[in-house]
């Protein structure tokens, strides 16, 4: 089945991609032990400007918060897009003609109250 293909393909993909992670994770673990050898101990309150600068887990918070809500964003829109179109569908019985001079959208292609 096309379903099974596909997950097992995804299941596949996801995995390559976290066996990647952990490789490029180990190979980074060796570079900063080895770079600790090698580069002045400079305490953070030192740098100019530091306290000012966003902490690194904060902006990887950040960015994937914000990729986030984008993905969901585009998920709603996928989904209201099939429900605009589903009448036009295989097996989703025939297409009903809309009312003459309505211009109104369905309700599904409607904003959401919380996206105006």
């Amino acid at each position: 089945m096309a379903t099974t293909a596909t997950q097992e393909l995804q299941e596949s993909f996801l995995s390559a991609i976290r066996r990647s992670q952990e490789i490029t994770l180990q190979a980074t673990k060796v570079w900063v032990e080895t770079a600790g050898y090698f580069t002045p101990k400079v305490p953070y309150a030192h740098l100019p400007f530091a306290s000012q600068l966003p902490r690194a887990h904060d902006v990887v918070a950040s960015i994937f918060g914000f990729a986030e809500q984008m993905l969901a964003s585009q998920r709603r829109f996928a989904d209201d897009v099939l429900k605009v179109t589903s009448p036009l569908m295989p097996g989703d019985g025939p297409a009903t003609p809309p009312e003459a001079g309505s211009r109104r959208l369905s309700k599904a292609a409607e904003p959401r109250p919380d996206e105006a």
